[in-house]
């Protein structure tokens, strides 16, 4: 059985709540990843940052990221599996929610990310096209 922990991108780094969105551009270019998981203050996940949002939901809107936290644009229900989920739950919970990047938790503690890259090299072609079809169709 191959687990979400078989297929993460070990290392994945939580940005706090608190952080500005300059901070969280910054980490992002060290780490070289387009999303970080935001942590509350008890490091408990309570969403998920991108790229994109933080050129479309604070640069485009005029905002300065000097002054707008990544708390300020989690929203929703932050989705994640555990690093003992089999390949099927991860590609559930991703195909279920519309997602492309999905935390892995151990022990309550962030381990890892799953992203299509991630996906891209663990999957048959299949599976591969099944998930694309359905994370990228557009919602009636």
């Amino acid at each position: 059985m191959t687990t979400a922990g078989d297929i993460m991108h070990r290392g994945a780094q939580w940005i706090p709540a608190h952080e500005t969105l300059d901070r969280a551009a910054q980490l992002m270019r060290d780490l070289n990843v387009g999303a970080l998981p935001i942590s509350d203050e008890n490091e408990r996940l309570c969403g998920i940052l991108t790229d994109r949002d933080i050129v479309v939901g604070c640069v485009a809107m005029g905002h300065d990221p000097a002054r707008i936290t990544a708390g300020d644009l989690a929203q929703g229900t932050p989705r994640w599996v555990d690093a003992g989920a089999d390949v099927s739950e991860v590609l559930h919970e991703m195909q279920g929610h519309q997602i492309r990047r999905l935390p892995v938790v151990q022990d309550k503690r962030l381990v890892g990310m799953i992203s299509e890259a991630d996906l891209a090299k663990h999957l048959s072609d299949d599976q591969i096209a099944t998930w694309v079809e359905s994370v990228y169709a557009k919602s009636p």
